[in-house]
């Protein structure tokens, strides 16, 4: 008998009819965690009435045989995330493990119950979220599903409800503004990526360098993520005289900014001083040679990793993994003023 939807019905479906929690209808087909009665003949009810039917894999769920893991995300392709999805990968394989990836489309409960869907319905050991924008977090905070769960994140979290494994941004941060205040800048000014949490993170760490200083305090401009959004929001920067310093929120904004530097007449390091964050590749190779903070993502997906690897073992994992950044110094930073 076909499904009453017109397509084939998955978890998801079967929770909405049966007014429960994914992880709910998770658990009543697996079988490994406890359901009250009335929940499990909800469940039971919904899947006849929908004609769902779980694929090999979810069986394959209730007979303990587990050998993938998940990691949801919302995106795949931007430096940071691919290169910790390099180290997930490359750790899980090494343990035995397969790596499955779901990228949600948007904070949408919807959008993120289909991912979770998609992974539980196939046989995931545990799953990682990557919490590096405003939708991971919005996954983290809706997640309760019945496997084990680990996070990798930019910043520490002290309410995060599962192990993280972070780079310590912050404080990666204030030693950028610390570094361009030494050098002689009155202020250093902020071109920020999106921001996860107004209490965690670059933006902080930022802030609390420039408030120690007793500096002037300018709120961040705030831009995306790509080359594009750092060249249009740091034109605005280009045509201020006073900016001499600013610290941008990853290296593709540092690079726009300084097209916009240079499109104005104002020349890097000898107008302004520019510093980047990530480390990019390509941040070595611009001219001037890109001043900027050094984050391995392919060590903090092979730490979170390590997180849902020794969860998965023995039950219990240290609750965080921390490692700070390093400030990598190369030519787009100068005192004020210098010339050639």
């Amino acid at each position: 008998m076909d499904s009453p939807l017109g397509r084939p019905a998955v978890l998801a479906d079967v929770a909405r009819e049966a007014g429960v929690s994914v992880p709910t209808v998770s658990r009543v087909l697996s079988g490994n965690v406890p359901v009250s009665a009335a929940k499990r003949e909800l469940v039971l009810a919904a899947i006849e009435r929908l004609n769902y039917r779980p694929n090999p894999a979810a069986r394959a769920l209730k007979l303990g045989q587990r050998s993938m893991i998940g990691v949801i995300t919302f995106n795949t392709v931007r430096y940071g995330y691919s290169r910790t999805l390099q180290g997930i990968q490359e750790a899980a394989r090494l343990s035995g493990y397969l790596v499955l990836i779901a990228v949600v489309e948007s904070a949408d409960q919807a959008d993120i119950d289909a991912a979770v869907d998609l992974l539980l319905g196939q046989s995931v050991a545990g799953l990682v979220v990557i919490e590096f924008d405003p939708v991971g977090v919005a996954i983290s905070r809706s997640l309760s599903p019945s496997v084990p769960v680990v996070a990798a994140a930019a910043a520490g979290r002290s309410r995060s409800p599962y192990p993280h494994a972070y780079l310590d941004d912050r404080v990666a941060a204030r030693e950028a503004t610390e570094y361009l205040l030494g050098l002689g800048h009155e202020t250093v000014h902020y071109l920020a990526i999106p921001q996860t949490d107004t209490r965690t993170g670059r933006a902080l760490g930022w802030r609390q360098a420039i408030l120690d200083a007793g500096a002037p305090l300018h709120e961040p401009v705030v831009a995306a993520y790509d080359p594009a959004s750092g060249y249009e929001v740091g034109s605005v920067l280009a045509q201020d005289e006073t900016v001499t310093a600013v610290l941008c929120g990853n290296d593709e904004l540092a690079i726009g900014l300084m097209r916009a530097l240079s499109e104005a007449g104002r020349r890097v390091p000898e107008d302004v001083s520019v510093v980047g964050f990530d480390d990019q590749p390509v941040a070595s190779m611009w001219m001037p040679a890109l001043t900027t903070v050094h984050q391995d993502f392919v060590g903090l997906g092979r730490r979170v990793f390590g997180l849902l690897d020794s969860l998965l073992a023995t039950g219990a994992s240290r609750h965080t993994s921390s490692a700070k950044p390093q400030l990598v110094v190369r030519e787009s930073a100068a005192p004020p003023g210098r010339r050639r």
